[in-house]
């Protein structure tokens, strides 16, 4: 069977089951399911720094080709960069990364020339791909794209025309570049605003940054840099560069949530969508005229805003808990303006929240507390198939089985079942339990006043939910 899933956010899977036909076969399951306008079709294709992802992008250039496309080749950039390019082209897009998952796998991301796909068009894709089957061969002479080096550089000029030049002029932040396709770009850019600023970690084979589920081995290095008390700030980027991670001075991660709320507020949003995973000081911190929540995945968050800016909400923003932040609408940054990108991007949330500092003269430490943000803790149950999870799902929705289900650790308040069951507890505190969308996972996530707290919280549901999934055994 096949590891090829849709989840969140794209297509997803073991390298060994991508390369070859089936990255073929889905490229042009794309292509067929989109509308024959009869215009100059182009495709714009890039690439983040896996070994595997330059053979996995001329497969989808040759795909292309024969679904009658003009193939351009971005060449190795930002998903936020490709997806800004397909916008100015009116062009589709294919993006392939694995984002932040290991080396042994990678994934397609596919982008209409409005932006991101819906569900809609995914489960249009699938109809297409049921059509195709059978067929995935790669052309015997494959056309070669034609190459596109400056959409990188389109994308580097987008903030050098929205900010100031000196909006970090003497903070001193180290880049750690790892593998991330942003790695070049984020430190020029940062200097360029002003910044001080020092690449270190450069490395010449993969790493998998996960800015929402930090590995051991990330934490141990960010702390050890911060240890020499030489920086203000390090940042970083998935693999891709559309989730961004911040660590403050003192080497102390900063949640991806908290970039997002400071990025609004940066930003003078007046609306702003996010997954219900998202904590909940977005709407304690006030100054937004309306919060929208959805399930979890960016074409959720692109719809919610669609459906405000639909309503006249202006400026409209979104961002997830991994920190990705989402451009609805224009918005004007001290009389320059910033064009609307909705898709997630890393660079906004680092160079907003950098600046939303040096512009309150404070430490990144001391932004984030005034925020009165709380602290959020998450963890899985590996292994629990949908059938499971989704068996316990449905008890948690009942009155009875919930309040009994909970009674150990609080007084169970109003819920939230668009995504799982999210439940606000007794003492300003918060528990979800939700499904995972390309894994047999069951993931809990708590919110408290202290990390203890909700660590503690996060171990007590994930126990609590694997005996009472025993029970029904």
């Amino acid at each position: 069977m096949s590891s090829l899933k849709f989840g969140t956010s794209g297509l997803r899977g073991l390298v060994t089951d991508l390369v070859g036909g089936p990255s073929h076969r889905y490229a042009s399951a794309f292509l067929r399911s989109v509308p024959a306008d009869g215009g100059d079709r182009e495709v714009v294709i890039g690439r983040d720094l896996r070994e595997s992802s330059p053979g996995i992008a001329a497969t989808v250039a040759d795909a292309a080709a024969a679904m009658g496309f003009r193939a351009i080749d971005c060449g190795a950039l930002p998903t936020p960069a490709l997806a800004l390019e397909a916008m100015r082209r009116g062009a589709y897009a294919v993006m392939v990364t694995g984002s932040h998952i290991p080396e042994d796998r990678n994934g397609l991301k596919f982008y209409r020339p409005d932006g991101e796909i819906t569900k809609a068009d995914e489960a249009a894709i699938l109809a297409a791909l049921g059509d195709l089957a059978g067929a995935g061969a790669q052309a015997a002479s494959p056309v070669p794209a034609t190459p596109e080096p400056a959409a990188l550089e389109r994308y580097r000029r987008r903030y050098c025309e929205a900010f100031a030049p000196g909006i970090l002029e003497g903070l001193r932040v180290a880049v750690y570049q790892q593998s991330s396709v942003a790695r070049d770009l984020l430190a020029d850019l940062l200097a360029a605003f002003g910044a001080r600023v020092t690449p270190i970690g450069r490395s010449q084979t993969f790493v998998p940054i996960d800015t929402e589920a930090h590995r051991p081995e990330d934490i141990a290095f960010i702390a050890d840099v911060a240890a020499s008390g030489t920086f203000d700030a390090l940042v970083t980027t998935d693999g891709d560069a559309d989730r961004p991670l911040i660590a403050d001075g003192g080497g102390r991660i900063l949640r991806g949530d908290v970039l997002g709320l400071i990025t609004a507020r940066f930003l003078g949003a007046d609306t702003v969508v996010v997954p219900v995973t998202a904590g909940s000081a977005l709407e304690r911190s006030g100054g937004f005229a309306r919060v929208v929540r959805t399930q979890v995945g960016s074409p959720f968050v692109i719809a919610g805003m669609e459906h405000a800016m639909g309503a006249g909400a202006r400026p409209v923003v979104g961002y997830e808990a991994n920190g990705g932040f989402l451009l609805g609408s224009d918005v004007t940054i001290d009389g320059r303006i910033l064009p609307a990108l909705p898709t997630r991007d890393a660079m906004l949330p680092i160079l907003a929240t950098l600046a939303a500092a040096r512009a309150g003269g404070t430490s990144l430490a001391e932004l984030v507390l005034s925020l009165d943000a709380g602290e959020m803790a998450s963890d899985r149950l590996p292994d629990t198939p949908s059938e499971r999870s989704g068996a316990f799902l449905a008890q948690l929705r009942q009155d009875a089985f919930r309040n009994a289900f909970l009674r150990p650790v609080g007084s169970p308040g109003s819920i939230d079942q668009q995504d799982g069951v999210r439940i606000e507890l007794d003492g300003g505190r918060t528990i979800h339990f939700r499904a995972s969308g390309n894994a047999p996972e069951l993931r809990c996530y708590a919110e408290a006043g202290s990390a203890r707290e909700a660590q503690d919280l996060v171990r007590w549901g994930l126990a609590a939910a694997a005996a009472a999934m025993a029970e029904r055994r």
